[in-house]
């Protein structure tokens, strides 16, 4: 049954009974995010697909297209921008980003992803065609390619694209077929755009920090540098201004192609901050083209610039849209945005169901049917259509677009706190509180582990790894603080590893993780692997090296063992050499085995780090893959392994002087009847408050501001800059008694005996990495495991999405 009520049992101490959750505010009208932002959206919209990125009009502004590159389905959709409806839209297998029109309007190219081709569109009766095939190469794995923007002079004799996995561009005879030339650029590519002459083709260098001109005549390329991960480009009606979207600097800049300089830098960001989190990724100029509308991802807002004095440009204001905003045009007074995620977070009760298979190549990993409930393909964007505002509609768009942010510049000096209390409020002041232990855990929801203690917010019929599985996250949450109310800021482990150790997942991550995770090719380079999915300033032990605080990692982007490895140059000399990192066949209770061998040697030396991440990730199961550990042995032996080292920290000498914070990286792999980024955090500490219900809202972001605030560091993002830290579960007074860890009740060596298409499915799994298995399946057969092999999923529920649509029938869909 589900839960509603908050029951108060014993001794237990209740903190905020009537904390919001995600979901619209009554009140206001507005959209809370579960990370704590809120949305507003200005206009009438449209629903669109999965994760659109890219918008394109045709020359005449009959026609405007849309590329939906999410993880589930991918497609491509034409669209009427006057009369806001769709025309057409077809199912891709594979697609990324680029679209481009022919000039006569009779074309239509698309990337076709890693399937390293271009798709050919012919329009008629406002239809798209059956396309034609240009191919770059043989698809992936054999080649990695993956065209990305694209651009076609006006004769239709020439298409231009350039790649992200090769780093080139491609010049192409679209009528034959065929690659004229090939050229390196030096780096992952992200959009192109011609000169009104024809002479230059100009290339946003996402992965380095830098535009391209390529001169088509001589063939020659020249770089300049930009901001960091400068992605679309935008060219005023006589070329003689580019300007340059820097997803992580919260800027556009304003090139002179003439001189091939930048002429001035705007900042996009709600307040003077150098902090990362606006990502800025797409605009659009006015007619008159002496007003400029920018696209601010993560501030769920466009920019509004006055940019009539090259050079001399004025912020004007903001208007708020729907969620991750990734593409902005410009029809006659209309302003066209695409919402990323749509216009609301929601629950999702029924959780990842199984796949469906859609082509020889296997199983897709995306949400194949729209009734089903996986995170990573729940969200499906918009198109919102906005009146240009004038100056009066323009300062009432600007007030609701503050009122909507979470993030100010005094949250960034000074935290939420309170007096006396060990979670500091500024960098700076002490802490009573030394060494901070950080456990990162994989992919469950609240529900699926809390679900079944009264005292929470939980559906107990989502509840399979209840109190017999996890006693010692039971007793956890009892003896010290049950919260309820924890949202992961991210979607999957991909962006998870970055949000859980950077408080922010950078527009390279957000926007590639959905290809790899729908099963359309693309390698899990999220965990420091890849540079241009690095955070501008790095990852939290980055901070550390800077202030001088000492850190260690145990197998989180790090890997020891026969062949030790770390991800970031920060981390070398900094990781456990015999810690594992993602290794499902290894035992949590071997790692944790590990730990404390090194932990004890570090505290012989009085050498141990302030701060210490520990990767513990066998909660995320093997699903019943014969032979491996049944997934309520996984999760028991996580556990266990979580009970083992609370126990061990809190009989050492230093346990006066600790906390530790556990939390899961993301909750992809399963149902919550909140949210479906609702998932358990733990804090102990003798500084921890003793059996109490937390149900203030919290997140990720928060759980690492608390820890810069103990550790002195600044905030790493606009993100953790305005979480709310976590200083209600703490207390001035501490209880220094020791955690016994509870033993496993149930066998944490059983392993998978079945022999049913539950396992048979469990065999095809690819578990030697994060989250390469289908995750739609992966959750399936633990649900089974569980509950029996002929049991369903829990029927639908429903949740509230709010659209602000124009007209009846789109309210219908």
């Amino acid at each position: 049954m589900k839960r509603t009520l908050l029951i108060c049992l014993g001794a237990l101490a209740i903190v905020n009974a009537t904390a919001q959750t995600p979901g619209k505010i009554e009140k206001t009208g507005q959209v809370l995010l579960p990370n704590g932002w809120k949305l507003s959206p200005a206009g009438t919209s449209l629903p669109l697909g999965d994760l659109p990125l890219n918008l394109q009009l045709s020359s005449s502004g009959k026609y405007l297209a849309v590329t939906n590159n999410g993880q589930s389905t991918q497609s491509l959709q034409l669209i009427d921008p006057k009369g806001q409806k769709e025309y057409d839209s077809k199912v891709l297998g594979k697609s990324w980003y680029g679209i481009a029109f022919s000039r006569d309007e009779k074309n239509l190219y698309a990337s076709g992803g890693n399937d390293n081709t271009i798709l050919k569109f012919r329009l008629a009766d406002n239809k798209l065609g059956t396309p034609d095939t240009i191919k770059l190469g043989a698809a992936w794995p054999k080649n990695k390619i993956c065209p990305t923007g694209i651009a076609v002079n006006k004769a239709n004799t020439q298409l231009y694209t350039v790649t992200k996995e090769d780093s080139c561009l491609y010049v192409i005879d679209p009528a034959a077929k065929s690659i004229v030339d090939k050229v390196k650029i030096g780096a992952e590519a992200y959009s192109c755009i011609l000169s009104p002459d024809e002479k230059t083709l100009y290339i946003s260098l996402w992965g380095g920090d830098k535009i391209a001109f390529y001169n088509i005549a001589t063939k020659k390329l020249t770089t300049l540098s930009t901001g960091s991960h400068p992605n679309e480009l935008l060219l005023n009606k006589k070329g003689t201004l580019l300007f340059v979207a820097n997803a992580n600097d919260n800027s556009v800049s304003i090139v002179n192609t003439a001189s091939q300089k930048v002429l001035e830098t705007v900042s996009t960001a709600l307040y003077p901050t150098k902090l990362t989190g606006s990502t800025t990724n797409g605009f659009a100029l006015s007619a008159n083209e002496k007003m400029l509308y920018i696209a601010n991802a993560d501030n769920n807002c466009l920019a509004v610039f006055d940019v009539s004095k090259p050079g001399s440009s004025q912020s004007r204001g903001f208007i708020p849209t729907g969620w991750y905003p990734t593409n902005v045009k410009m029809l006659g007074s209309k302003i066209l945005v695409s919402n990323g995620k749509g216009f609301t977070s929601m629950a999702n009760p029924k959780g990842p169901q199984p796949l469906l298979k859609v082509d020889n190549s296997g199983y897709q990993r995306g949400a194949i049917n729209s009734r089903e409930q996986y995170i990573g393909g729940l969200f499906k964007g918009t198109l919102s259509f906005i009146d240009a505002p004038n100056d009066i509609k323009l300062k009432a768009y600007t007030k609701q677009v503050y009122a909507n942010a979470a993030f100010t510049d005094k949250k960034a000096a000074v935290a939420p706190g309170e007096a006396g209390n060990p979670i500091p409020r500024k960098v700076g002041d002490k802490s009573p509180i030394k060494y901070v232990f950080y456990i990162i855990k994989e992919n469950r929801t609240y529900d699926q582990v809390l679900g079944d203690m009264p005292e929470g917010n939980g559906d107990t019929s989502l509840c399979i790894f209840g109190k017999r599985t996890t006693p010692n996250l039971h007793a956890i949450a009892s003896q010290f603080a049950l919260m309820d109310n924890f949202y992961v800021d991210a979607e999957v482990s991909a962006d998870g590893h970055n949000w859980s150790m950077a408080a922010y997942a950078t527009d390279f991550v957000e926007k590639t993780w959905p290809t790899s995770y729908g099963g359309r090719g693309g390698t899990y380079d999220f965990e420091g692997t890849r540079k241009a999915a690095y955070p501008r300033d790095g990852f939290i032990w980055d901070y550390c090296k800077r202030a001088g605080v000492s850190y260690r990692t145990y197998g989180e982007f790090a890997e020891g063992g026969e062949k030790p490895k770390a991800n970031l140059k920060s981390l070398e000399g900094h990781f456990c050499l015999q810690s594992p990192d993602f290794d499902l066949t290894i035992k949590d209770i071997k790692r944790e085995e590990i730990w404390e061998h090194d932990f004890d040697s570090l505290l012989r030396a009085n050498a141990v780090p302030r701060f210490n991440t520990v990767r513990l990730g066998n909660d995320h199961t093997s699903g019943q893959r014969k032979g491996a550990y049944s997934p309520t042995a996984a999760v028991a032996d996580n556990d266990l392994a979580v009970g083992r080292f609370i126990e061990h920290l809190s009989e050492s000498a230093i346990w006066k002087e600790s906390v530790v914070f556990v939390l899961e990286d993301d909750a992809q792999n399963g149902p919550d009847h909140i949210d479906a980024h609702r998932s358990p955090v733990f804090v102990v500490s003798p500084y921890v408050k003793r059996n109490a219900v937390i149900h203030n809202m919290y997140s990720t972001s928060g759980v690492l501001r608390t820890i810069e605030l103990i550790l002195g560091l600044p905030p790493m993002s606009q993100y953790d800059a305005a979480a709310m830290p976590l200083y209600e579960c703490f207390t001035a007074k501490p209880d220094l008694t020791p955690y016994k860890a509870k033993d496993a009740q149930v066998d944490i060596d059983q392993r998978n005996v079945a022999d049913n298409e539950s396992s048979r499915k469990s065999e095809s799994f690819n578990l030697a990495e994060e989250d390469a298995a289908p995750d739609l399946e992966l959750n399936e057969v633990v649900w089974k495991s569980i509950k029996g092999e002929n049991s369903v999923m829990p029927a639908p529920k429903r949740s509230a999405f709010v659209i602000l649509e124009k007209k009846k029938k789109q309210d219908d869909d």
